[in-house]
């Protein structure tokens, strides 16, 4: 199905009462307490998987550090679960059934490539297109402000084949909007034109140009899905490098093993956007001459001692949310702070969709990059998830009435 016609089935969701689902769920979800723990154990009942376990000494004390971890004990929105069920119905799965399905549409992309263009982003936002390392980089900034606070990479999901798409360009707007940042875009080649051999530290020398030109306390990295793998194998390769880390890692729904060993049939059957053959083929075209193993396609299998803190999103819809888990718990097992958000019910990229959950996210990714940004402490999780509503839902449908991408 044609992104043209997804775009028409979400816009007949919307007419036929979408909105006023909505306010249902908002009244629900506001009535609902945000309970903020910092061990999993005393998160999880016992009709839950304890999927963070604690490790236990010879004399039974707990001797590992875990992330702390904000989950509410609430169920997914009318609105989120109507959403999955528009996602089924786009058949956007399908695009990761097979390893011959991800071939062919990768041959079609090569032949036909998507633009990479702002679309939509409203007036708030300027953008000014540069090249570095041979690549596209837009820089994105407010339109009005005469300083910015706080600079912010962006490295876009797609599972390495997908161009950056408008709901993408959405997301930055929103954040340059709100935080008056100044968010750098960088456009890297797809696969299999683009491996992570040459990607990775590519990017890398990238952020460390950035980090160099305003300071590694003024440079924030987000980064959603695949972009979000890339994210953490950037930093990863600063720190090899003997270059200074960033103020901060936003990881929102990371793509960190390119095997998915730790996702069951039952996890996959719950994402309504992925499959399992389709991105594990992604991966091994990303990978290029490179073992998936390798860090720099599977980040999680790296060293994380000395890198920079760390904001993590992840729905249990997910069929990354076992690897999200795993990396948690490494990172913060090696002294890495890390603050991981997790939904119950939640598909893929839910920090991105235009859901009651979605506006929450984006409302702690924006208060942690303005925080950042003023030098202050960031704010605590239940004053974030107070977020009213804000443009961003303007320009998210601004994005969906954009042709096929």
């Amino acid at each position: 199905m044609s992104y043209r016609s997804y775009i028409c089935k979400e816009a007949a969701a919307r007419h036929f009462g979408l909105e006023t689902l909505e306010k249902q769920a908002e009244l629900v979800l506001a009535m609902s307490e945000t309970k903020e723990v910092t061990g999993m154990d005393q998160l999880i009942s016992e009709t839950k998987r304890d999927e963070v376990p604690r490790k236990r000494s010879a004399d039974g004390t707990s001797n590992t550090v875990l992330p702390k971890v904000v989950w509410p004990d609430v169920q997914p929105s009318l609105r989120s679960r109507l959403m999955d069920r528009l996602v089924l119905l786009t058949g956007r799965r399908k695009w990761w059934a097979s390893v011959a399905v991800v071939q062919e549409r990768v041959r079609k992309l090569a032949l036909r490539p998507a633009p990479h263009c702002p679309v939509r982003l409203g007036r708030n936002v300027k953008v000014d297109l540069r090249f570095a390392e041979g690549w596209p980089v837009y820089h994105v900034e407010p339109a009005r402000s005469a300083s910015v606070r706080h600079h912010v990479i962006f490295l876009h999901g797609g599972g390495y084949v997908h161009e950056i798409v408008g709901s993408h360009w959405s997301f930055i707007a929103y954040l340059v909007d709100e935080t008056h940042a100044h968010c750098i875009v960088p456009i890297y080649p797809l696969a299999p034109r683009g491996t992570a051999k040459e990607v990775v530290p590519a990017t890398g020398r990238i952020l460390r140009d950035l980090i160099q030109a305003v300071g590694a306390q003024n440079m924030t990295v987000v980064g959603n899905s695949a972009g979000g793998g890339l994210s953490l194998a950037a930093v990863q390769w600063l720190r090899e490098a003997g270059h200074p880390q960033p103020n901060s890692l936003i990881l929102i729904c990371p793509g960190v093993d390119a095997t998915l060993s730790q996702c069951t049939q039952a996890d996959a059957a719950r994402d309504v956007m992925q499959d399992v053959p389709g991105m594990i083929q992604a991966f091994r075209m990303y990978a290029g001459d490179l073992d998936v193993t390798h860090p720099f396609v599977s980040p999680l299998n790296a060293d994380f001692d000395g890198l920079a803190p760390m904001l993590i999103f992840t729905g249990t819809h997910d069929l990354f949310h076992p690897d999200i888990v795993a990396l948690a718990n490494k990172a913060a097992g090696a002294g890495v702070p890390v603050e991981m958000h997790v939904r119950n019910g939640l598909q893929h990229n839910y920090p991105l969709l235009l859901t009651p959950e979605g506006r929450e996210a984006r409302g702690i990714i924006a208060r942690a990059i303005a925080a950042a940004g003023s030098g202050k402490p960031s704010l605590s999780t239940v004053e974030a998830l107070s977020s009213s509503p804000s443009r961003y839902d303007d320009l998210y449908k601004s994005a969906l009435r954009q042709p096929d991408v």
